[in-house]
């Protein structure tokens, strides 16, 4: 009976041990997944005060200023992003969003590279009221955003 005890406290030993070796490693696989998976956006006040390193792949995000839209040839367009304290030159090759449009908010991905933020992605808004928490937290901080209180 003596060992019977002894074996049934190993294996509930041995079952807790595994249980704790798998989350440890599903742990560390999850942490591994998500290293580039959650990419909060700058402002361009952000990028300007702390140029992040050319091969960073971050995003931006902010207002596209009036007036700054310029078409190049082909797909290739730049354009300026402003949260109102700063402005940062954006350039994209590619297809815009449709509701991509000047004094709307946008958030693009890319790389900061000689004073130039290269998109590879550019992100609109997806209705005439959205724009991201983020981005009218920022606008807020500025003292530019003028819409609604809700956002």
């Amino acid at each position: 009976m003596a060992g019977l005890k002894n074996l049934k406290k190993r294996r509930r030993i041995q079952v807790i041990v595994l249980a704790f070796v798998a989350l440890a490693i599903s742990t560390g696989l999850i942490g591994y997944a998500m290293r580039d998976g959650i990419n909060f956006f700058r402002s361009p006040s952000e990028v300007l005060a702390e140029p992040p390193a050319e091969t960073e792949l971050f995003r931006i995000g902010g207002l596209v200023e009036v007036g700054s839209l310029v078409r190049g040839e082909g797909e290739t367009i730049s354009f300026n992003v402003t949260d109102g304290g700063a402005v940062v030159r954006v350039t994209y090759t590619g297809i815009l969003p449709d509701l991509f449009e000047e004094g709307q908010g946008m958030v693009g991905q890319g790389r900061y590279i000689n004073g130039t933020f290269e998109a590879v992605e550019i992100l609109a808004k997806h209705d005439e009221t959205y724009m991201p928490k983020e981005v009218v937290d920022v606008l807020k901080e500025q003292g530019v955003w003028e819409g609604d209180s809700e956002s």
